[in-house]
């Protein structure tokens, strides 16, 4: 296919020793056998498979996230000894502060007559749905203020004088109106989660590039084919920033709501124990309040991974 005696084909085609070598016809190696006949090994050909070969890993300890996990395992350790080492020092009354040992055994003890895993149930479901509510409210939303500036113009100025206004001097008339029931906190958490991710989905819908909608018009995409090609994964990575906010945010909804009015739920447990000026069962409820919102926070950097996986795979 290639001139036998011509110096540019050798120089073209470097990797081969010579002119001679690389024009003589050769056998096909056999299946699973390296080099075939009389010839000698490629020794270039041989370091590159050991260049090729997986480095040795680092040790698990010598690795970012290992040295990052270690840390935040130490620091919390930490908080715990000094906690512990200041309510004995300072001999506080356990209904001012607590020591971590009295707050893990009222722990054990809500465990264990079930009331802990009955109110934490009422306040996880409340703030899944609110969640889920809010969000999808705000990306059906957000879709067409991205897409209409005459719809933006008229709406945003409700939607920024409703970020005016603090949920908690709304949410004692929202139970008001609505009842002291789960609808009236799954609607104080949907409006808490709602503008950060509107914002987001916006953002994220005005940030795909005018010259990707020309690539797929000239391809003749339908509309529903742009939005699921091109708008929703372009737009993704921004709504699931606003989707980490609305999650943490939404633990506070509920707990709002169920430290106004309500009869069940961690909010309801808190104003229990401050009643009975149980501070020890106060803790309890708070710390699983945290638990919960690094739950959601993580819930959701795993449904980026999966979501986004593409990204990793194309960078």
């Amino acid at each position: 296919m290639f001139c036998r005696h011509s110096p540019e084909n050798v120089r073209v085609f470097g990797a081969c020793h010579s002119a001679a070598s690389f024009c003589a016809p050769q056998e096909k190696p056999s299946r699973g056998v390296l080099f075939s006949g009389q010839s000698p090994p490629n020794k270039s050909l041989g370091m590159d498979l050991k260049l090729m070969e997986k480095p040795e890993t680092a040790s698990p300890l010598l690795q970012p996230r290992k040295a990052a996990h270690w840390i935040s395992i130490f620091i919390l350790a930490l908080t715990l000894l000094g906690w512990e080492v200041l309510t004995r020092l300072a001999s506080l009354p356990a209904f001012i502060l607590p020591s971590p040992l009295l707050v893990a055994a009222r722990f054990w003890q809500a465990l264990g007559d079930g009331s802990l895993v009955r109110h934490t149930l009422v306040t996880l479901l409340e703030v899944l749905t609110g969640l889920l509510a809010g969000s999808i409210t705000a990306m059906l939303l957000g879709y067409a203020i991205a897409k209409s500036r005459l719809f933006e113009q008229m709406i945003s100025p409700f939607l920024v004088a409703s970020q005016a206004i603090p949920v908690v001097a709304i949410a004692p008339l929202l139970i008001i109106w609505f009842g002291p029931g789960s609808f009236s906190k799954v609607l104080i958490c949907s409006l808490i989660v709602f503008f950060p991710v509107l914002v987001n989905t916006v953002v994220g819908l005005r940030a795909v590039p005018q010259a990707l909608y020309e690539l797929m018009r000239t391809l003749h995409a339908s509309r529903w084919q742009m939005l699921r090609l091109l708008e929703i994964p372009a737009a993704l990575p921004v709504f699931l920033g606003g989707l980490r906010i609305g999650a943490t945010l939404s633990v506070i909804g509920a707990v709002v709501g169920e430290l106004i009015g309500a009869d069940s739920g961690l909010g309801f447990l808190i104003n229990v124990g401050r009643g009975q000026y149980d501070t020890a069962l106060v803790f309890v409820a708070i710390l699983t309040l945290v638990t919960l919102a690094l739950l959601l926070y993580r819930l959701v950097i795993l449904l980026e991974n999966h979501l986004l996986a593409w990204q990793e795979h194309h960078s």
